[in-house]
């Protein structure tokens, strides 16, 4: 029969005191006393025999310990109670709130210089935002939280907050940064002159369970991060929500634009059986229920000319093309684009509509013509300079500027051999590498990029393309070999591009087929053969002048950035495999670097912090 512990511990100290006895009697090393000790170590092996030891919780650090707490406070709470609220009624908006009372706010002694604090106790509303930082002390918790990109105190005082002592303290234990709430409160002013919001009640709306990055004195600088997580960059630096909203009001400015003169707003398809419009290589996909490949669009305008065909004088789109080209710091595969087409106009007439609608659209962001732009040079360094939007634009024809260029007259015609091995040389002799395909478009385009657009620092026109460049701008009406076409270029990079259309269908026909030769060489950006905009042409397009305005690099511009990311909500990334984060043990990334969580959150935090493989 197994003896009980009780039992084995009296046995266990009747063998302690004997093996005492025999040290002091015969010595340590005595047989007897040996014999006593090996006896005294069985009879302790028996007592934990059979015991296990029990297993160590995981100690949580770091994300998964932040996570662990904000877990324990939505039991506490109730997930489908009082952690997610369905809603909260706000009175006034942040930005409202301060517009509306800041100059309101009487003072508490008005004798007293040095007291600028002051309440307005009869006015009671309610605002939400999320909490930027937080910090309490006894009675007392300051708060600032941000709403519509405004920040905003909130101060907790146990005079004016309605809630037991109680409760007061366990409202400002349970926020951290991060978390959504709600206030209601009264305006007023700290005594060193902040504008605040006195709460009479905190409710929290959402919980935020990760821990944000530091906000330090240099802002949220992991790059890579910012542009896969928008979400928190927006969260975290809230001076680049500028940004998006200087986006707006161009996009708001271009439509009011155009609408005012009478332009009509209109949709075309996403998806085309001929990827035309634009030279540039197209995005392909899979139409299932025709079982056929389809392109994505890179260019809307082949349907806004054929809208014009039916008697829509003035049309225009803004929206997304999808070219399956390079990203880099001026290019993304999908960027919006503003393109209107005009029937009865030129392109002399579009050239002072642009100088009109870009001065007027600078003149109203910024109160004058005047735009700062720290322009980063090849070797690094960074120079300021003023992009000024005063019309008129610098305007350089693109053949005669050339020419004073390499010191050399251009062959009378651009499509022959002979130009070919002529544009060749001036390549060779500048030191421009250009990749095969080495067709005479590819070629010109590369020498006016070395000469042309490297002047092209403050707006200016580069004007009357040639027509091998150019295979749905009309004939210069001076030079048959040229087109009536200009690009705007603003610090070198090209913001804009219009031209007089190609309305002869007879010559559409030849420059498309002029445009297959240049794809059977190996121009994949080469455009094909659309029929169905040929024969649209051959029921009349009037005389029409067709404009394109990057959205994207304007924005760029605009608001000082050279990265084309820095003006995208959700730029193109490369998608990341895996996480190996803490807090979730490990999370699949979407294509933009979004965690996909793989476990329930009501999973235990060792569960949590320790996956299974």
């Amino acid at each position: 029969m197994a003896q009980s512990e009780k039992d084995l511990k009296a046995l266990v100290d009747q063998q302690a005191k004997l093996v005492k006895e025999l040290q002091a009697e015969k010595g340590r090393d005595a047989p007897e006393t040996q014999e006593a000790v090996k006896k005294m170590a069985e009879l302790r092996g028996q007592m934990t025999k059979g015991k296990e030891k029990a297993p160590k919780a995981p100690v949580l650090t770091g994300e998964a310990a932040y996570l662990d707490e904000r877990m324990k406070l939505i039991n506490k709470l109730g997930e489908k109670k009082d952690a997610y609220p369905h809603k909260f009624h706000c009175s006034t908006g942040v930005k409202e709130f301060i517009d509306k009372y800041t100059e309101k706010i009487p003072r508490d002694k008005p004798s007293d210089d040095s007291d600028k604090g002051g309440k307005l106790a009869d006015v009671v509303e309610t605002m939400a935002g999320r909490v930027h930082a937080c910090r309490s002390a006894g009675k007392l918790a300051f708060f600032h939280i941000i709403g519509e990109g405004t920040l905003l105190q909130v101060i907790m005082h146990n005079e004016v907050y309605e809630g037991t002592d109680a409760r007061f303290k366990e409202v400002t234990k349970m926020l951290h940064r991060g978390d959504v709430i709600g206030i209601r409160g009264i305006p007023g002013k700290s005594k060193s002159g902040e504008f605040s919001v006195f709460a009479k009640e905190i409710t929290l709306l959402t919980p935020c369970l990760k821990m944000l990055p530091k906000d330090d004195a240099y802002g949220f600088k992991d790059q890579e991060q910012r542009y896969r997580q928008r979400y928190l960059d927006l969260i975290v630096n809230t001076k680049n929500r500028k940004t998006f909203e200087v986006r707006a009001e161009i996009i708001k400015h271009i439509r009011r634009y155009l609408d005012d003169r009478g332009f009509l707003e209109v949709e075309t398809p996403m998806m085309n059986m001929i990827a035309g419009g634009a030279t540039a290589r197209p995005f392909i996909t899979h139409h299932n229920d025709l079982n056929l490949d389809m392109f994505m669009r890179i260019a809307p305008e082949l349907y806004l000319k054929m809208l014009v065909v039916g008697g829509l004088e003035r049309v225009y789109e803004i929206g997304r093309q999808f070219r399956n080209e390079g990203i880099d710091l001026t290019h993304n595969p999908e960027f919006t684009t503003c393109e209107f087409y005009w029937a009865f106009a030129d392109y002399n007439d579009l050239m002072k509509e642009t100088e009109e609608m870009l001065s007027g659209l600078v003149f109203k962001l910024f109160n004058s013509y005047d735009v700062p732009f720290t322009n980063e040079k090849k070797d690094g360094t960074k120079e300021d300079i003023i992009i000024n939007f005063k019309p008129p634009f610098r305007r350089i024809r693109m053949i005669p500027d050339l020419e004073k260029c390499v010191g050399e007259k251009f062959p009378a015609s651009l499509e022959s051999d002979e130009a070919n091995k002529f544009l060749l040389a001036q390549c060779k002799k500048a030191g421009i590498d250009c990749p095969p395909p080495l067709t005479n478009a590819r070629l010109l385009d590369k020498l006016v990029d070395h000469y042309l657009e490297a002047q092209c620092t403050q707006p200016t026109f580069i004007m009357d393309h040639p027509k091998v460049m150019s295979p749905l701008a009309k004939w210069h009406r001076d030079d048959e070999e040229l087109t009536e076409r200009f690009e705007l270029f603003i610090m070198k990079k090209e913001v804009c591009n219009a031209y007089t259309e190609l309305n002869s269908p007879m010559t559409q026909r030849e420059r498309f087929a002029g445009q297959m030769k240049d794809k059977a060489a190996g121009d994949d950006e080469a455009q094909g053969i659309d029929e169905n905009f040929i024969t649209a042409l051959e029921y009349g397009l009037p005389p029409t002048a067709g404009w394109g305005l990057g959205i994207d690099r304007l924005t760029m511009m605009l608001t000082n950035q050279m990265n084309i990311k820095e003006v995208l909500l959700f730029p193109a990334m490369k998608p990341q495999v895996i996480s190996t984060g803490p807090a979730f043990g490990g999370a699949a990334l979407n294509g933009q670097g979004v965690p996909q969580l793989k476990k329930l959150y009501k999973e235990t935090p060792a569960e949590v912090s320790e996956p299974k493989k």
